[in-house]
Protein backbone atom coordinates (compact mmCIF):
# COMPACT_ATOMS: atom_id res chain seq x y z
CA UNK A 1 0.00 0.00 0.00
CA UNK A 2 2.51 2.66 1.17
CA UNK A 3 4.64 1.73 -1.66
CA UNK A 4 1.84 2.74 -4.78
CA UNK A 5 1.09 5.93 -2.51
CA UNK A 6 4.70 6.88 -2.88
CA UNK A 7 5.02 5.44 -6.31
CA UNK A 8 1.24 6.83 -7.44
CA UNK A 9 2.60 10.45 -6.06
CA UNK A 10 5.93 10.62 -7.39
CA UNK A 11 4.71 10.16 -10.68
CA UNK A 12 1.61 12.53 -10.58
CA UNK A 13 4.75 15.37 -9.50
CA UNK A 14 7.08 13.97 -12.68
CA UNK A 15 3.42 14.22 -15.01
CA UNK A 16 3.31 17.93 -13.83
CA UNK A 17 6.90 18.60 -14.50
CA UNK A 18 7.80 20.04 -18.11
CA UNK A 19 8.45 17.40 -20.60
CA UNK A 20 11.31 19.61 -22.36
CA UNK A 21 13.57 20.03 -18.74
CA UNK A 22 16.27 16.99 -19.22
CA UNK A 23 17.04 18.47 -22.75
CA UNK A 24 17.77 21.65 -21.55
CA UNK A 25 19.49 21.09 -18.51
CA UNK A 26 21.53 18.86 -20.67
CA UNK A 27 22.17 21.86 -22.65
CA UNK A 28 23.45 23.74 -19.75
CA UNK A 29 26.14 20.93 -18.52
CA UNK A 30 27.25 20.27 -22.06
CA UNK A 31 27.46 24.59 -22.34
CA UNK A 32 29.36 24.91 -18.64
CA UNK A 33 32.75 24.82 -18.10
CA UNK A 34 32.72 22.89 -14.92
CA UNK A 35 29.38 22.02 -12.86
CA UNK A 36 29.09 22.80 -9.25
CA UNK A 37 26.11 21.56 -7.29
CA UNK A 38 24.62 22.29 -3.97
CA UNK A 39 21.75 21.20 -1.87
CA UNK A 40 21.16 21.09 2.11
CA UNK A 41 20.28 17.95 4.07
CA UNK A 42 18.29 15.83 2.09
CA UNK A 43 18.71 17.62 -1.27
CA UNK A 44 22.46 17.99 -0.87
CA UNK A 45 22.16 13.65 -1.03
CA UNK A 46 20.37 14.14 -3.93
CA UNK A 47 22.54 17.07 -5.54
CA UNK A 48 25.90 14.48 -4.63
CA UNK A 49 24.21 11.64 -6.23
CA UNK A 50 23.40 13.49 -9.79
CA UNK A 51 27.18 14.73 -9.25
CA UNK A 52 28.38 11.14 -8.79
CA UNK A 53 26.50 10.48 -12.16
CA UNK A 54 27.73 13.33 -14.21
CA UNK A 55 30.93 12.42 -13.25
CA UNK A 56 30.52 9.03 -14.59
CA UNK A 57 29.21 10.69 -17.49
CA UNK A 58 32.22 12.43 -18.19
CA UNK A 59 31.26 15.94 -17.02
CA UNK A 60 34.02 17.86 -14.81
CA UNK A 61 31.44 18.14 -11.34
CA UNK A 62 32.06 19.69 -8.21
CA UNK A 63 29.85 19.46 -5.00
CA UNK A 64 29.70 22.63 -3.37
CA UNK A 65 31.05 22.58 0.49
CA UNK A 66 33.35 19.72 -0.02
CA UNK A 67 37.15 20.59 1.21
CA UNK A 68 38.19 19.43 -2.41
CA UNK A 69 35.80 22.02 -4.43
CA UNK A 70 37.30 25.00 -6.19
CA UNK A 71 36.21 28.29 -6.39
CA UNK A 72 33.85 28.77 -8.94
CA UNK A 73 34.32 30.98 -11.75
CA UNK A 74 32.97 32.67 -15.14
CA UNK A 75 31.70 30.16 -17.24
CA UNK A 76 30.98 27.91 -14.66
CA UNK A 77 27.39 26.54 -13.57
CA UNK A 78 25.96 25.81 -10.01
CA UNK A 79 22.79 23.71 -9.78
CA UNK A 80 20.88 24.66 -6.60
CA UNK A 81 18.43 21.83 -5.72
CA UNK A 82 15.81 24.10 -2.96
CA UNK A 83 12.76 22.89 -2.85
CA UNK A 84 11.27 26.39 -1.07
CA UNK A 85 13.95 28.78 -2.84
CA UNK A 86 14.55 29.94 0.38
CA UNK A 87 17.40 28.16 2.05
CA UNK A 88 19.66 30.32 3.51
CA UNK A 89 23.32 28.65 2.79
CA UNK A 90 22.20 28.13 -0.53
CA UNK A 91 21.74 32.11 -0.74
CA UNK A 92 24.46 32.49 0.50
CA UNK A 93 26.30 30.19 -2.41
CA UNK A 94 24.49 31.45 -5.24
CA UNK A 95 24.88 35.06 -4.82
CA UNK A 96 28.89 34.67 -4.47
CA UNK A 97 28.56 32.37 -7.42
CA UNK A 98 26.69 34.87 -9.40
CA UNK A 99 29.24 37.54 -8.20
CA UNK A 100 31.86 35.77 -9.81
CA UNK A 101 29.98 35.30 -12.76
CA UNK A 102 28.23 31.48 -12.89
CA UNK A 103 25.58 30.73 -14.24
CA UNK A 104 22.58 29.21 -12.09
CA UNK A 105 19.91 27.15 -12.08
CA UNK A 106 17.51 26.53 -9.45
CA UNK A 107 15.75 22.96 -9.04
CA UNK A 108 12.85 24.00 -6.73
CA UNK A 109 8.79 23.33 -6.02
CA UNK A 110 7.97 27.06 -6.27
CA UNK A 111 7.95 29.78 -9.45
CA UNK A 112 8.88 32.66 -7.38
CA UNK A 113 11.10 32.56 -4.37
CA UNK A 114 14.51 34.31 -3.38
CA UNK A 115 16.35 32.09 -4.69
CA UNK A 116 14.46 31.73 -8.47
CA UNK A 117 14.94 35.80 -8.66
CA UNK A 118 19.11 34.92 -8.61
CA UNK A 119 18.82 32.06 -10.87
CA UNK A 120 19.39 32.24 -15.05
CA UNK A 121 17.41 28.90 -15.28
CA UNK A 122 14.46 27.91 -12.81
CA UNK A 123 13.73 23.91 -13.08
CA UNK A 124 10.06 23.95 -11.31
CA UNK A 125 9.50 20.28 -10.46
CA UNK A 126 5.57 19.27 -10.37
CA UNK A 127 3.29 22.51 -10.01
CA UNK A 128 2.79 23.58 -6.41
CA UNK A 129 -0.74 22.28 -5.41
CA UNK A 130 0.73 18.79 -5.80
CA UNK A 131 2.69 19.82 -2.60
CA UNK A 132 0.19 19.90 -0.20
CA UNK A 133 1.29 17.92 3.41
CA UNK A 134 1.18 14.01 1.67
CA UNK A 135 0.84 11.41 4.63
CA UNK A 136 3.82 8.81 5.07
CA UNK A 137 6.16 11.46 3.08
CA UNK A 138 6.74 14.38 5.55
CA UNK A 139 8.89 16.93 5.67
CA UNK A 140 9.87 17.61 1.68
CA UNK A 141 10.20 13.67 0.96
CA UNK A 142 7.95 14.25 -2.11
CA UNK A 143 10.29 16.59 -3.60
CA UNK A 144 13.61 15.17 -2.84
CA UNK A 145 12.33 11.88 -4.25
CA UNK A 146 10.90 13.61 -7.46
CA UNK A 147 14.27 15.76 -8.02
CA UNK A 148 16.18 12.50 -7.78
CA UNK A 149 13.92 10.78 -10.30
CA UNK A 150 13.97 13.82 -12.42
CA UNK A 151 18.00 14.28 -12.38
CA UNK A 152 18.30 10.69 -12.81
CA UNK A 153 16.10 10.48 -16.15
CA UNK A 154 18.06 13.37 -17.16
CA UNK A 155 21.09 11.30 -16.75
CA UNK A 156 19.27 8.36 -18.80
CA UNK A 157 18.62 10.88 -21.50
CA UNK A 158 22.18 11.99 -21.74
CA UNK A 159 23.67 8.62 -21.97
CA UNK A 160 21.11 8.17 -24.72
CA UNK A 161 22.00 11.75 -26.55
CA UNK A 162 25.56 10.87 -26.50
CA UNK A 163 25.83 7.51 -27.04
CA UNK A 164 27.78 6.86 -24.02
CA UNK A 165 28.43 3.23 -23.45
CA UNK A 166 27.86 1.80 -19.75
CA UNK A 167 31.60 0.42 -19.75
CA UNK A 168 32.63 3.38 -20.43
CA UNK A 169 30.83 5.17 -17.50
CA UNK A 170 32.45 2.38 -15.09
CA UNK A 171 36.15 3.28 -15.76
CA UNK A 172 35.07 6.51 -14.11
CA UNK A 173 33.51 4.36 -10.72
CA UNK A 174 35.35 4.42 -7.60
CA UNK A 175 37.39 1.84 -7.42
CA UNK A 176 38.28 2.72 -3.79
CA UNK A 177 35.57 1.11 -1.87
Amino acid sequence: MHQKLIIDKISSILAATDAGYDAKLTAMLDQASRIFVAGAGRSGLVAKFFAMRLMHGGYDVFVVGEIVTPSIRKGDLLIVISGSGETETMLAFTKKAKEQGASIALISTRDSSSLGDLADTLFRIGSPELFGKVVGMPMGTVFELSTLLFLEATISHIIHEKGIPEEEMRTRHANLE
